[in-house]
C-alpha cells in the first residue's frame, strides 16, 4: 500500500533467530499500521517459522539472503565477502530506497561497518555514533556513543552532541534537550586530554543545550537528557546499568522467595514491584540508532527477543515520520556555517 513504512529486518542476527526476528515482525504488525517489515535470510527457515506463528496478513514479505555473517567473523571482512549476507542484503535495500530502514540483532561490528560502507554517512558527518535510550529514575536519557567509535575526536563528540539533541527533540518531543559530557568529576580539571578538550567546545557550540560534566554515579538519576561521550566509556557505562539491573532483580527475587515472611511481602508489593521493574525492561525501548547515515539503521541487542525487536520495529516508524535523518543533515549543515 502507498505511504506505508518499509522495514528491512535481518532475520538471522541474534541468539535467539530466525524464531525472535520473525515474531517480533509478527508482533510489531498486528499491534501497529502503516508500516511494512521485510524478513530478510534465508527464506526456507523464515516461511517455516512464520507459519508456526499462525500469521496470515500480507504486510510481512520475505528478502531471500544464503548467507549468515556470525558474531565472531570479523566485521570488515565478512562484510567483503559475504554479499549475499541477512545484513549486506538488508543494509543494500536501504540503499536502494526498497527500504526505509534496517534492523538487526546481528554482529554489531558488521552492522555498523556494513552501515558506514554501503549506506553511507550524511555529507559533513565525521563518524556515525550508536546512540541506546537507557532508563534512569525520570524516565530515560540518551547514552551516544555506545559502541560505534572507542577512538573518537572533540570535534566528534561535538557532533555527537548535536545528533542526541535532534534525536531527543524530534523522536521523544523534549524541547531543549540538556546535554552533558560523562566525566569523572564535575570540575573542569577533572577528566582525561579527550574530555577537557571537549568541554571548552560544547561550551561555545550553538544549538545544545549543554549543562557540563556528569558523572557516572549520577547518571541512572536522570536529568540529563543526552550523555556524550566515546564508545569505550559509553559501553561500558550500558554494560554497567544493564549488569545492575539484572542483579537487583536477582537479588529481589531471591530475598522475596526466601522464607513465608517474604513470600507474603511480595504479594503484597507485586504490583509496585512489577511498575518499578517495568523501568529496567529495555525492550521496551526498541534499540540503538547508527545516527548520521543516509539512511536508517538500528542495532539491537545480540540476545533480543520478539519484544524487543518489535519495539525497535516501532522505534523506526517515528524516527522515519520525524525525518530525524533529514533535521540531522540541517543541523550539520548550520554547523558548517556557524564555523565558516
Amino acid at each position: 500500500m502507498d505511504g506505508e513504512i518499509r522495514i528491512a529486518l535481518d532475520a538471522m542476527g541474534g541468539d535467539n533467530m530466525p524464531s525472535a526476528p520473525v515474531r517480533g515482525a509478527v508482533k510489531a504488525v498486528e499491534s501497529g499500521e502503516g508500516f511494512r517489515v521485510i524478513l530478510v535470510g534465508r527464506e526456507r527457515e523464515i516461511r517455516g517459522e512464520l507459519d508456526r506463528t499462525g500469521y496470515t496478513g500480507n504486510r510481512i514479505d520475505i528478502r531471500p539472503a544464503s548467507e549468515v555473517i556470525e558474531m565472531a567473523e570479523p566485521p570488515v571482512a565478512a562484510i567483503r565477502s559475504k554479499t549475499d549476507s541477512s545484513i549486506v542484503v538488508g543494509l543494500g535495500l536501504v540503499r536502494s530506497g526498497e527500504a526505509d530502514a534496517f534492523v538487526s540483532a546481528g554482529s554489531t561490528g558488521a552492522v555498523i561497518a556494513g552501515a558506514q560502507v554501503i549506506v553511507g554517512r550524511i555529507r559533513g558527518i565525521r563518524r556515525s555514533p550508536l546512540a541506546v535510550l537507557i532508563p534512569t529514575e525520570s524516565g530515560v536519557s540518551l547514552l551516544i556513543d555506545c559502541g560505534a567509535n572507542v577512538d573518537a575526536r572533540p570535534d566528534q563528540l561535538v557532533q555527537f552532541a548535536r545528533m542526541g539533541s535532534v534525536y531527543m527533540e524530534n523522536v521523544l518531543g523534549i524541547k531543549e534537550p540538556s546535554v552533558g559530557i560523562v566525566n569523572i568529576g564535575a570540575e573542569d580539571e577533572k577528566g582525561n586530554a579527550l574530555v577537557k578538550d571537549t568541554l571548552p567546545l560544547l561550551r561555545k557550540e550553538k544549538g545544545i543545550r549543554f549543562v557540563g560534566s556528569v558523572e557516572a554515579r549520577d547518571i541512572p538519576a536522570g536529568g540529563t537528557d543526552v550523555l556524550v561521550t566515546e564508545a569505550f566509556v559509553g559501553n561500558v557505562v550500558l554494560k554497567m546499568l544493564e549488569g545492575t539491573a539484572s542483579m537487583f532483580k536477582r537479588m529481589l527475587k531471591k530475598n522475596l522467595t526466601a522464607s513465608l515472611t517474604g513470600k507474603i511481602g511480595g504479594l503484597l508489593i507485586k504490583p509496585s514491584v512489577r511498575k518499578m521493574m517495568s523501568a529496567f525492561d529495555a525492550s521496551k525501548h526498541g534499540g540503538a540508532p547508527i545516527l548520521g547515515l543516509k539512511g536508517l539503521v538500528v542495532k539491537t541487542h545480540g540476545n533480543s527477543g520478539p519484544e524487543e525487536i518489535a519495539a525497535a520495529i516501532r522505534q523506526c516508524t517515528v524516527f522515519y515520520a520525524q525525518k530525524v535523518n533529514e533535521k540531522i543533515a540541517e543541523a550539520i549543515l548550520a554547523e558548517s556555517g556557524d564555523n565558516s
